[in-house]
């Protein structure tokens, strides 16, 4: 009994015994763990200090990031700050210690690649297929920086730039000589001025415009795109802008020297162009009106080629207003050297074509002739019976417009059930048509894009317009930038958020992009072009003041090489003009890399949602340079 009776004292002196042998291995193994830690980081002389004294060799600034004293006593404030801040990702550098990009040749200063005078040469100039794009070979790209003009100034800002040019940024008085009667430009001083007028509107462009808008509302809103052929120094496009009309002008690069070049210093939208075998650049049912005014365009000839053409980029409904030879033959075939039969042959070509287009012709009065396409194709079809060409297209994408060619088909509109329903869906007057859904996602034809997405895609870059303009001084100071380029304008969200600034925006959906949105784009009242980034733009160096790139260089990442991409940037960029191109940071850590070279001003900054987002932003700034002054330059200035 007595053993049982002591049964519980040895169970517990068992276990103290077994707890204590168990203490003492763990606090042994802990020393030793501690003493090869310390061997391991310097030898045992540290440990023979006390951690006091450890912690008061400690400099005091850590101690403040590090601890707090709240009610007395110490505790430890966790430190959330992002560790890979834009500012910290690419490591500043002196330009000294960068392979700098040399710069071209003087004679460079105007260099269009794409439309090389020399190259031009060695295609055909049947239907003007030479002046078309002819792009260099990946051998022959310059790898040099193009300069301005010596003496290059800051451009007038709009509106006083519609009506006059620095003559040091376009250097040729070649169209003050042969335009001098026609009121095209004048030169006075050190500038250009830019009277408004044309070859067929002597008393200026605001009164040609003010004719056809006696035939056409140009006033309701429901005129908002235009597209100009042979546009001259696009005075028509410029006075559109005060009617809140957006005209896309072009010219070929031709013996007309500059007409482009001068469109775009006064601040209107254009492109260098021509209609010969491709396609234009632009999605079909995109213009609302289209414009010819003594283009010198053969509309009559190629089976109604470039009529036809005209036709698939004019929307249901639109106009096509035509001035000039052949119209009003009767009253000018004597000064414009030509036989009256000849002219007369030429007007009923075009009436031939029009006719077979279905096209109805509203007016012609004066010098002026007016045509309008239907609404829908419906009793289009059933004249087909009658005119049997030009045929319907098949299996064909009518926005297909990167160097497809040609078709002397007509382009199907989309199908109606009724004679007065506007096929593709009507559209909606100016301003709401900026931000109302457009029918091609109304329609579903854009997949993946509901009218949710869309929404969200206009808040979204309205919100982003606003931080951008936190991050650039200049884009928020109104006036500051006129001509403004998005690189991949997917929905034209960017131009959208700032269609109340006194600029446009030229949209370009990339060639190589997933989805074609840029009708939805046109449907908006905006205006954009198709392009592949891995080529030159149909443009004049220092186009633009502002260029927006949206995810760019990740869809060219292995289509071409990102140098090649940023010197087109930096050439059709104007000095002192912004970039803000916004992408994953590995790839912006290599775009810099790059962009240094080419010696702009740059810095990464954090995505609008915080630093813990991978996608950044880079800002940057290209440098005043110009070429050297010439001799001619130098003897000038000495006998100035």
């Amino acid at each position: 009994m007595a053993t049982w009776a002591n049964l519980p004292y040895y169970l517990t002196l068992k276990t103290k015994k077994t707890s204590l042998f168990y203490m003492a291995v763990t606090t042994v193994l802990c020393s030793l763990s501690y003493l090869i830690g310390i061997w391991q980081h310097g030898g045992l002389k540290i440990a023979a200090k006390s951690p006091m004294a450890t912690l008061l060799e400690l400099p005091c600034s850590n101690l403040n990031k590090n601890f707090t004293t709240i009610g007395g006593s110490s505790s430890v404030t966790l430190d959330f700050t992002a560790r890979h801040n834009a500012d910290d990702l690419v490591p500043l550098s002196s330009s000294a210690r960068v392979e700098q990009i040399p710069p071209c040749k003087p004679e460079f200063s105007e260099y269009t690649p794409c439309e090389d005078v020399n190259r031009s040469l060695k295609f055909d100039r049947d239907r003007n297929i030479y002046r078309e794009r002819h792009c260099p070979e990946k051998n022959e790209l310059l790898k040099c920086r193009i300069p301005a003009p010596h003496g290059y100034k800051t451009p007038f800002r709009w509106p006083a730039s519609r009506d006059m040019v620095w003559y040091a940024n376009v250097p040729h008085k070649h169209l003050t000589v042969e335009k001098a009667k026609q009121n095209w430009v004048q030169f006075k001083g050190d500038r250009f001025k830019f009277p408004g007028g044309g070859t067929m509107f002597p008393r200026g462009a605001d009164s040609y415009i003010a004719d056809i808008g006696k035939f056409i509302n140009l006033k309701d809103g429901s005129i908002r795109t235009a597209i100009d052929t042979g546009c001259g120094v696009a005075s028509w496009g410029a006075y559109l802008l005060s009617r809140n009309i957006l005209s896309v002008s072009f010219a070929p690069r031709d013996t007309h020297v500059a007409q482009v070049q001068f469109a775009l210093e006064r601040g209107v939208p254009a492109l260098i162009g021509v209609l010969a075998s491709i396609r234009l650049p632009y999605p079909s049912r995109a213009f609302d009106i289209a414009h010819c005014s003594r283009c010198l365009i053969p509309w009559g000839k190629f089976d109604g080629l470039y009529l036809i053409e005209v036709d698939r980029i004019l929307r249901p409904g639109g106009y096509w207003v035509l001035s000039g030879p052949p119209i009003n033959w009767e009253s000018h075939w004597k000064g414009w050297n030509r036989t009256a039969q000849d002219l007369k042959k030429e007007q009923d070509g075009i009436e031939n074509v029009a006719r077979s287009l279905c096209w109805k012709k509203l007016v012609q009065k004066n010098d002026l002739a007016i045509w309008q396409k239907p609404s829908n194709h419906i009793h289009c079809k059933i004249y087909r019976k009658a005119f049997k060409k030009p045929p319907f297209c098949q299996a064909q994408d009518p926005d297909k417009a990167w160097y497809t060619k040609m078709e002397a088909c007509l382009t199907p509109l989309p199908e109606v059930s009724e004679t007065k329903e506007m096929a593709g869906g009507l559209l909606a007057k100016w301003p709401e048509r900026l931000t109302a859904v457009p029918p091609r996602i109304v329609s579903g034809s854009l997949d993946g894009i509901t009218a949710a997405t869309y929404d969200e895609d206009t808040y979204l870059w309205k919100k982003r317009v606003e931080h951008y303009k936190v991050l650039d001084s200049q884009l928020a100071e109104p006036g500051r930038y006129r001509n403004l380029l998005d690189m991949n304008a997917h929905l034209g969200g960017f131009a959208a958020a700032l269609v109340n600034d006194p600029l446009w925006v030229m949209n370009v959906v990339p060639a190589e992009a997933k989805l074609n949105t840029l009708g939805a784009i046109y449907e908006r009242g905006l205006i954009g072009t198709y392009q592949n980034w891995c080529e030159a733009m149909s443009t004049y160096p220092r186009t633009y003041d502002f260029i927006h790139a949206d995810s760019l260089f990740s869809l060219y990442q292995d289509r071409c090489d990102m140098e090649d991409i940023l010197l087109e940037m930096d050439r059709i960029l104007r000095p002192q003009g912004s970039v803000i191109i916004r992408d994953d940071v590995d790839i912006l850590v290599d775009v810099k890399r790059v962009i240094d070279r080419l010696q702009w001003d740059t810095r990464m900054v954090d995505h609008e949602g915080g630093p813990h987002v991978r996608e950044k932003l880079l800002i940057a700034v290209k440098q005043y340079w110009t070429a050297p002054a010439s001799s001619e330059d130098q003897e000038g200035s000495r006998t100035a």
